[in-house]
């Protein structure tokens, strides 16, 4: 089922340079997606998985930045790869959305293999809070299938030397590095924390399919500026800004 027009809102990203329908009341993405796709460092003609993808707003931002990228985005709910599809079109990009579940992939999906693959999963475990009334949040917000399993279908649809990008909880760290399979190497761990002094509330992990690198914690990266909130406005960092507003990767800035 699809849905209606009055249930929608038409929400601006990059500063207005992608036009995103999402449900008024639902899961809406918000800064997370956009910074992943800051994360991942794909070259034109490489194929992107995104796995979860919502109303596509991730693979959206990418393309936008990434010109000739081969897109594919995995949805749960099918209203919301509607969506996705749909704003592939008003953004003229080509997104090939496919309805199905992680743990039981698609033959569409198991038939590929790609040089990325990225996921914004859901955050929280059962128990974790209380689960949202609408089914839509509580999909996308509930960890149901676990964040283990959502790392070995990620690592297994990588191609040899292929970048998995990840956005998690800072708090799950853990829990994402005992995820990764052994063949893992090339971790790259870059701490997203709200202000300067203050503690990352994220984290984007990457880690590429076969090396032997060793892992690196990079400096943190600063979303607002100052370390206290002090004048009307949304005070982003130069450096937020730039992925925020103009599409900008995190490969062109330091650290």
């Amino acid at each position: 089922m699809s849905f209606d027009i009055a249930e929608l809102t038409r929400d601006g990203f990059l500063d207005g340079k992608l036009r995103v329908l999402q449900p008024r009341n639902g899961y809406r993405a918000a800064t997370d997606p956009v910074f992943l796709a800051a994360a991942v460092q794909a070259k034109s003609g490489q194929t992107v998985l995104e796995l979860g993808c919502g109303v596509g707003v991730a693979s959206l931002c990418l393309g936008w930045r990434v010109q000739g990228l081969q897109l594919i985005g995995l949805e749960l709910q099918a209203n919301y790869a509607d969506l996705a599809r749909k704003n592939a079109l008003k953004n003229q990009q080509t997104l090939r959305v496919i309805e199905g579940d992680l743990t039981a992939l698609p033959r569409e999906i198991t038939d590929l293999a790609f040089d990325h693959v990225m996921f914004n999963p859901p955050y929280f475990g059962m128990g974790a809070f209380t689960a949202p009334a609408n089914t839509g949040k509580q999909v996308a917000h509930l960890e149901e299938t676990p964040l283990s399993d959502w790392l070995i279908v990620a690592f297994k649809r990588l191609k040899p030397r292929g970048l998995l990008t990840v956005i998690h909880l800072a708090e799950r760290l853990p829990d994402v590095l005992r995820g990764l399979p052994s063949d893992a190497g090339g971790i790259q761990i870059r701490p997203l924390a709200p202000r300067e002094g203050r503690a990352a509330k994220r984290v984007i992990v990457s880690a590429r399919k076969g090396s032997a690198s060793p892992a690196k914690l990079l400096a943190p990266f600063y979303i607002h500026d100052g370390v206290t909130h002090q004048n009307d406005g949304d005070d982003y960092s130069v450096q937020a800004k730039a992925i925020l507003r103009d599409g900008v990767g995190f490969d062109v800035m330091s650290g």
